[in-house]
């Protein structure tokens, strides 16, 4: 059974929505506000939610954002964004972000549960297809590919010579999207053993990976800083 979260703090709105949800076999979660809502996704499996933009507290774009900041905690959740007429500017925004769809208010109840079914449809195939991919060693993202059983990395399709430590590295932070490595956790993992003080040798790894991975290095999209805290792979 998928779970939908609403998140709207129009107790009315939120009701209804939550009887057309039930009524097509979902379970249902409530939120009145973009805090609420990033409390229940750490916490609970969520399929699908449904995010209003106007809200106290936490508004529907902040807390899109702050979702994509840690996709690879909450895996990419389908976000539908319901939004007034007068919140076009709003709904590109969220979209750039990271929405997946927008529906506006006053809804078609059939109209919202065909965009519900159409999103839970992609979420279930992409999950599906990244799982098979990865219980085969093949870690895929956003163009850079790490067979683990070949040992080869690819961009685009075209090989990319690593060094044994630049493919350590790169295959850590890859299985584990949004996860924050420190540059001693980085090390050890690597070299099976404690730094002492030799995390600088990190940052120059990190920086040919750069170099090797990304479009422009100097402005990295994958291979991020987490300043004070180490790395990670977005």
């Amino acid at each position: 059974m998928f779970t939908v979260l609403i998140c709207d703090d129009d107790a009315d709105i939120a009701s209804a929505l939550r009887i057309y949800l039930i009524a097509e076999g979902y379970s249902v979660l409530t939120a009145s506000n973009g805090e609420e809502a990033l409390r229940i996704v750490a916490s609970e499996r969520v399929h699908l939610i449904l995010m209003d933009i106007m809200m106290p507290k936490l508004d529907g774009i902040a807390a899109t954002a702050k979702l994509r900041e840690t996709e690879g905690i909450v895996g990419g959740i389908p976000i539908i964004l319901l939004t007034a007429k007068s919140e076009d500017t709003d709904v590109v925004l969220g979209l750039n972000i990271g929405a997946d769809d927008y529906i506006t208010k006053p809804f078609n109840p059939v109209e919202l549960m065909a965009r519900v079914k159409a999103q839970l449809r992609r979420y279930t195939r992409l999950g599906a297809m990244t799982d098979q991919a990865e219980r085969q060693g093949v870690y895929e993202r956003d163009g850079i590919v790490l067979d683990d059983i070949a040992k080869s990395v690819t961009l685009d399709g075209e090989p990319v010579p690593l060094t044994p430590t630049e493919y350590s590295l790169l295959r850590l932070l890859i299985r584990e999207p949004g996860r924050v490595f420190s540059s001693k956790q980085l090390y050890e993992a690597v070299r099976g053993e404690s730094p002492f003080g030799a995390e600088g040798m990190i940052a120059v790894h990190i920086r040919h990976l750069r170099e090797k991975l990304e479009i422009d290095p100097a402005s990295p999209r994958h291979i991020k800083v987490v300043w004070g805290r180490g790395y990670k792979f977005e």
